[in-house]
């Protein structure tokens, strides 16, 4: 950036060069974009190549193909843990939630696994397809939702209240294993399946949920820091079950959001914590959103706490 560009607001002020010792944080980026910015404007040294480095912004390339044949300095960071994927993929994070419930069930009893409630009943497909079924019987006319377990931003998420609507996941969970491996056809992408909520607490008549950072820099021992802000995100369209087909009524997806014919991008559909929390204050006085943004970071130190 030359001394004549604007400086981008994000950026804040210039900060003081970070040092090691006497000299500068060496970095490298496998992005080139907001991320390589905040890295550049905090005075920090890029790297290239096989150039050492303090600090690597890496990809989950990296750290599938590389991480576990690469000696790293003590003192060096990346940002992303081993095994990551256990909490960002879908199915393994709802696999891993399941198993540390039990885990607290079978330690400190039932009372303290309930406090693990705050995730809906969830079954992966096609793998447990059979047992979604029993499930989907004990509560007939239930409203639930599949979200394919990879994608991000909204993509192939749908609603339904009838099983015909979801046969292609049916047929495969009937498949043997031999007749997968001679099937021509492309085997059905793995979902998971969760019963909508369908009484959320709403805004203006709107959906929302929040967007929370936390940054864990051990798991062994547990160190998390919670960012101080964060955001709501709003569906464009009032709530209604009318139509379950309806994407700008039950997603809160920017991207998806973005898209709806009377969106406004001069007003769009997010508010600080600190709007959300100021709006509950004044409908719900302070003492009763205090206690439950403490219980929001209970929850986030549970989840943090599945590795």
């Amino acid at each position: 950036m030359s001394r004549t560009q604007k400086q981008p607001s994000y950026l804040g002020k210039v900060a003081q060069k970070k040092t090691i010792g006497d000299r500068v944080v060496r970095f490298r980026s496998a992005l080139s974009n907001t991320i390589l910015d905040v890295l550049k404007g905090r005075g920090w040294q890029e790297v290239q190549g096989e150039m050492e480095w303090d600090f690597y912004w890496c990809d989950v390339g990296w750290m599938r193909e590389v991480f576990d044949h690469y000696y790293m300095e003590e003192h060096c960071r990346i940002n992303h843990f081993r095994n990551h994927y256990e909490l960002t993929r879908k199915n393994l994070m709802v696999k891993n939630l399941k198993k540390f419930r039990k885990q607290v069930e079978r330690e400190q009893g039932k009372l303290e696994a309930s406090k693990c409630d705050f995730f809906p009943t969830t079954f992966e497909l096609p793998s447990e397809y059979h047992m979604f079924v029993e499930e989907f019987k004990r509560n007939l006319g239930s409203l639930w939702i599949m979200k394919p377990i990879a994608k991000a931003q909204g993509k192939g998420i749908f609603l339904f209240r009838k099983l015909k609507d979801i046969t292609d996941w049916k047929k495969e969970s009937y498949k043997s294993q031999e007749e997968r491996r001679n099937d021509d056809k492309e085997p059905v992408e793995t979902y998971i399946v969760q019963k909508y909520i369908e009484n959320p607490y709403l805004i203006g008549g709107k959906k929302f949920d929040l967007r929370v950072y936390v940054l864990v820099t051990s798991y062994i021992p547990l160190k998390a820091w919670l960012y101080r802000e964060g955001f709501a995100r709003f569906s464009n369209t009032r709530y209604s079950l009318d139509s379950i087909d309806d994407t700008y009524i039950h997603l809160t997806n920017v991207a998806v959001q973005k898209t709806a014919p009377d969106y406004d991008p001069e007003k769009g559909c997010k508010w600080s914590l600190n709007q959300l929390r100021q709006y509950l204050i004044a409908r719900h006085g302070i003492e009763a959103v205090g206690k439950q943004f403490h219980s929001l970071t209970l929850t986030f130190t549970e989840h943090t706490n599945l590795s």
